[in-house]
């Protein structure tokens, strides 16, 4: 009878240990156990071959610098630390996979492949204090609470993409946002290379690309609203990666398990090739520049738009073709990832449409069309990429005009790209702007910095990347995209990146049985207190209210929530600020006529949290809809 009893009462408090370990992403089966192990001056990290060596090593380094200790990474078996690669491959964790056991003796962190110890090694950090994640010794108890843990990834490809064009980011900048992706487990970092407003490395056979086509005028404020470059103004916001910064970036990515997908995005995205060789383009026009952030294009409300500057390379000019084999002959040699992104996104066609040389090409391949210009395009440059040995990756769009099974899609376009390009036997990434794109605003729009979209944590977090009715065969996974026209820095990245990031590394990682919103948000605090001590930048939008209103019969009623929970929302609506003893809100306030003006204030455990938000009666009326 005792032992009946104490069997549930042991899971209930086991199954609530391994609840507060907080570690993201979740891993697929935790099992807290009794006891802990203490890191001391004695402890060391072993390794039974020289393929562990390289995460040994980092494993004793990092746990050496904040706990004072001399810890060292040594072969064999005889450290309380160690590390296995498994002679028989054990079938359940596959490639990346692991499983970690601590007790009161030690740690045994076993994997097929160095992956594995890796990503192993990202749980173990996340079992420790967080003052682990400091540079210099410090204080706390170095304890490792007991648990077994068997983990393995559910998608191949986690991916985070950085945008370099529309901001430039050195070498060192980027080297740190790949040890943030690694330590939560993203394995591919999407790096856009070229776009309008800078062409971002070296083609040593085609100088010209970085020495004009990397420089552009210098300029403040909001992208799409600056100022033209002037006649004779010096072009100074300069910014690209050599070949040897590339091997560097390369090579740090692989010791850390990420590999990096070069983007070189045509046809369209191209007025810096074009700033750089104008007879790239059909007017070949010498005053073409690279584009600061200006009002280069009209976008209408169907989702079409109009180039008011042209940035779309010539299809029916074989010098093109040159060009770009060229380019792609030294990307292919500089990249060991199977794959180049070729872009293929937002071409517009209506130079194409006014060019006679585009008309006559038309007439020789029997295309009616114009858009089918873009499908014959993306036909050269596969061919292209295949004689390099590479397989061809792009946007949605490159679905248009047809493309070899062989090539990839990044459905960016919601999902439905995805769908169809899966249903035709192509490989997927799953990247649609309405859960993963990171450079939309997060909280409240009226103090989050202007932009055309917002994508809440919550909303990021509840994205499956299979939809109904597709093969998850063809699904390689997914990543989150951060596009950098309103990013000027590496420490703003961070803040638009994190904590949503942390919500997709949960989804690609993560069984989709255990996604617990709840259960997330307090995992994301408690990072919030790690990312404290690594001297990370991150976004606390979940603390600030949601704001809605809603008409009822002529009358205007609030409606608020909050992402985070165990939060108190105190409001005036008087002209005063709120304070904990103004009016807290429990359910829908019916709104006073006049002009009245809201204010809120998000508490926690009797202090303020979060921002607060001063909406107008306008504001409050747009947002029910009037």
């Amino acid at each position: 009878m005792k032992n009946l009893v104490f069997l549930p009462l042991f899971l209930l408090c086991a199954m609530a240990a391994a609840q507060n370990l907080n570690l993201i992403p979740q891993p697929v089966e935790v099992r807290a156990m009794t006891g802990n192990y203490t890191l001391s001056k004695t402890t060391a990290v072993s390794y039974n071959e020289t393929g562990a060596k390289e995460v040994a090593e980092m494993l004793a380094a990092k746990l050496s610098a904040p706990t004072g200790l001399t810890i060292k990474a040594q072969q064999g078996k005889s450290a309380a630390i160690q590390l296995t690669l498994n002679a028989t491959a054990d079938a359940e964790i596959g490639s990346e996979g692991y499983k970690l056991e601590v007790n009161a003796k030690g740690i045994a962190l076993r994997a097929n492949h160095p992956a594995g110890l890796f990503y192993g090694m990202q749980t173990l950090l996340q079992l420790l204090p967080n003052e682990v994640e400091r540079t210099k010794p410090a204080q706390a108890a170095w304890v490792i609470p007991a648990v077994q843990i068997t983990d393995y990834p559910r998608f191949g490809w986690r991916g985070l993409m950085l945008d370099v064009s529309r901001n430039f980011f050195t070498k060192e900048e980027v080297k740190t946002f790949i040890d943030l992706m690694a330590r939560w487990k993203f394995n591919t970092l999407h790096w856009h290379l070229t776009d309008d407003n800078g062409w971002r490395i070296e083609i040593k056979s085609l100088p010209r690309l970085t020495e004009i086509g990397a420089c552009r005028v210098p300029r403040m404020g909001h992208f799409g609203e600056r100022a033209d470059p002037q006649p004779g103004e010096a072009a100074t916001d300069c910014g690209f990666y050599t070949h040897e910064d590339i091997r560097e970036i390369i090579a740090y990515a692989a010791a850390r398990n990420v590999t990096i997908l070069p983007e070189i995005d045509v046809p369209g995205h191209s007025m810096a090739a074009i700033a750089a060789y104008p007879d790239l383009s059909t007017r070949k026009d010498p005053n073409t520049r690279v584009n600061p952030g200006t009002h280069f294009s009209e976008w209408y409300g169907n989702g079409t738009f109009k180039m008011l500057v042209e940035n779309t390379l010539n299809p029916a000019d074989e010098k093109v073709y040159e060009f770009l084999d060229k380019v792609f002959t030294e990307v292919a040699m500089l990249f060991p990832n199977p794959y180049i992104h070729v872009g293929g996104d937002e071409c517009y066609k209506g130079y194409w449409q006014q060019d006679e040389g585009c008309q006559a090409l038309m007439k020789k391949l029997g295309i009616r069309h114009v858009e089918d210009l873009q499908g014959y395009f993306m036909g050269r440059v596969e061919k292209i990429l295949q004689s390099k040995g590479k397989k061809m990756i792009g946007w949605d769009e490159i679905l248009e005009g047809g493309i070899s099974p062989t090539a990839a899609v990044m459905s960016w376009r919601g999902v439905k790209g995805g769908i169809e390009a899966a249903h035709l036997g192509h490989e997927v990434v799953m990247t649609p702007t309405t859960f993963c794109y990171l450079d939309y605003y997060q909280g409240e729009r009226t103090i989050e910095p202007p932009l055309y979209a917002g994508l809440r944590l919550q909303k990021t977090y509840s994205f499956e990347p299979v939809p109904d009715g597709v093969d998850p065969k063809f699904i390689l996974g997914g990543q989150g995209n951060l596009w950098t026209e309103q990013i000027p820095t590496l420490r703003y990245a961070e803040y638009m990146t994190f904590p949503r990031a942390w919500a997709l590394a949960e989804v690609y990682w993560s069984p989709k049985a255990k996604k617990d919103w709840p259960d997330f948000v307090g995992r994301v605090e408690a990072q919030f207190a790690r990312a404290d001590a690594m001297g990370m930048n991150y976004s606390k939008a979940i603390y600030d209210p949601i704001i809605q209103t809603a008409w009822k019969q002529d009358q205007l009623w609030l409606e608020m929530d909050a992402e985070a929970r165990g939060l108190d929302l105190f409001y005036t609506l008087d002209d005063t600020m709120p304070d904990d003893h103004a009016a807290r809100y429990t359910q829908p306030v019916e709104l006073p006529e006049g002009p009245i003006t809201l204010r809120v204030q998000s508490y926690r455990d009797g202090r303020p949290i979060g921002h607060l938000i001063t909406l107008k009666l306008e504001e409050l009326k747009r947002r029910g809809g009037r």
